[in-house]
């Protein structure tokens, strides 16, 4: 059994805090900072230019994907990191659409993150080929699925709510009708158990500052199938998927595999900050992640709706149907939360009316999930959210 003690001692979490926004931001881990100090003082700033080869960052992003891979059943080899997630999204769809080129439908669903939506949108605009993105309700997926779709694009697990799709049923629809499938991992990778190659994903992408805990802005990473990785054409062919990057050639030539996956310089200090975070991962047994973060959820769930009844499930009830987040809606979600976070109780908010909960039992426990409800019952009790200060907006929700 994975012992969540031992990886509770291996992230700084404020005193006074109980954190349940690691669904959108994980803690810091304690080996980061000097992990980072490590990079900076004595590669950067002693090796300099000689780091590339010396301290091999040149091969961090390959390195750290295999690290991810584990957690996602892929295959080693087969995950590469780099960029953002919005990036990693245009080439797995431009490289599935380029591989289906008799066909002009992407089928998503109204759970899936904006912007996922938004990059499909700006490539069917850039490409003209008469692309149609047909975004129906996350219910309606599977029925969706005909022989018209070039690829179905599906955020697992749905960040508002913590819906979860059924990753092999609807790749074996769409494998059925011809389709190609690209997961977006964000709300899955670390939080989870995820099977891309025994589910028969083609792509997956996924960021690492939630359940991966690599910090603000870390580098997102991309899987490509195994068939696929010599096929697909990088629609964004950097110099780092080059075949020889260092050859200086005119002309693109992607190298192989996932290394064609590669776009630009890669973010050494972050990917340092992101590989000293998956060291908490060694030794931890996803099936355990998803036990332990089941009976965190579901005693929230008892406790919010026996002691808050203002509150609304907004996600699934059934376990089964929903990822590591618990939502609750109510009318004025935006300030609740902000009383919340001003008691110490960290969540965050999702348009229109959504309180977002994330258990995440590296470093969340028992203790965390009843306090927590504590100070919600005593908030809305008292209607301690109703003040100006907690109605105002700031830039991030």
């Amino acid at each position: 059994m994975t012992d969540f003690s031992a990886t509770r001692a291996m992230f700084h979490i404020p005193e006074g805090v109980i954190y349940l926004d690691g669904n959108s931001l994980g803690p810091l881990p304690i080996a980061a900072k000097a992990r980072a100090a490590k990079v900076i003082e004595e590669e950067w700033g002693g090796e300099l230019i000689k780091g590339w080869n010396t301290a091999g960052w040149m091969v961090q992003p390959r390195k750290v994907g295999n690290r991810i891979a584990r957690l996602i059943g892929a295959h080693e080899g087969s995950v590469v990191m780099g960029d953002t997630l919005s990036i990693k999204v245009y080439q797995a769809l431009a490289s599935a659409l380029e591989m289906r080129p008799d066909r002009r439908v992407i089928v998503s669903d109204s759970g899936n993150f904006p912007t996922d939506l938004y990059m499909a949108q700006g490539l069917i605009a850039s490409l003209g080929r008469g692309h149609e993105l047909k975004v129906v309700e996350p219910e309606a997926v599977e029925a969706a699925i005909d022989e018209s779709v070039a690829a179905l694009m599906i955020t697992e697990v749905d960040y508002r709510t913590g819906r979860k799709h059924d990753m092999a049923k609807l790749i074996a629809k769409a494998h059925a009708v011809g389709a190609l499938v690209i997961w977006d991992l964000a709300h899955s990778a670390g939080a989870i158990p995820v099977d891309v190659k025994g589910a028969g994903a083609d792509f997956a992408v996924g960021c690492t500052y939630k359940y991966l805990n690599g910090g603000p802005g870390a580098p997102a990473f991309i899987y490509v199938a195994a068939e696929h990785a010599d096929a697909a054409r990088p629609a964004l062919s950097g110099w780092m998927g080059h075949e020889a990057p260092f050859a200086f050639d005119q002309d693109y030539r992607p190298g192989s595999g996932i290394e064609r996956m590669r776009v630009g310089t890669p973010p050494i200090i972050a990917l340092a900050v992101l590989d000293a975070a998956l060291d908490a991962w060694e030794g931890v047994d996803m099936a355990d992640v998803r036990r332990k973060s089941v009976a965190l959820s579901e005693l929230f769930i008892r406790e919010v709706e026996a002691r808050c009844p203002d509150l609304v499930l907004a996600s699934p009830r059934d376990s089964a149907s929903r990822g590591s987040q618990v939502s609750f809606r109510h009318p004025q979600g935006y300030a609740i939360m902000q009383a919340l976070i001003a008691r110490g109780v960290i969540g965050d908010f999702r348009a229109p009316d959504a309180l977002r909960f994330g258990f995440t039992p590296l470093y969340i426990g028992e203790e965390e999930v009843l306090g927590a409800v504590s100070i919600m019952e005593d908030v809305l009790s008292k209607r301690s959210w109703d003040k100006p200060e907690y109605h105002r907006r700031g830039l991030v929700t």
